[in-house]
């Protein structure tokens, strides 16, 4: 998953960006809503991610990192939980 694709931002997208993307999907996909939970979540995770400065920059390395190559983008999302 790249959050930015996620939230349908450019990577020089600041934090006003950021939330007007996510209310936006956030509110299409909302469960309680008639949308599509796991969409939902995603966006959620996305945005928990770039919202964040210490966990986007996280992103960043772990993106241009060996570790991609290796573990893949689901031992980097996993880093950022809890």
């Amino acid at each position: 998953m790249d959050p930015y694709k996620v939230l349908g931002v450019s990577e020089d997208a600041n934090k006003d960006q950021l939330k007007k993307a996510y209310r936006k999907l956030a509110a299409q996909h909302h469960p309680d809503k008639g949308g599509n939970e796991d969409k939902f979540k995603e966006v959620n995770e996305a945005y928990s991610i770039l919202s964040d400065d210490h966990k986007r920059q996280q992103y960043h390395e772990m993106k241009s990192g060996p570790q991609m190559s290796m573990g893949g983008f689901g031992d980097i999302f996993s880093a950022f939980s809890g």
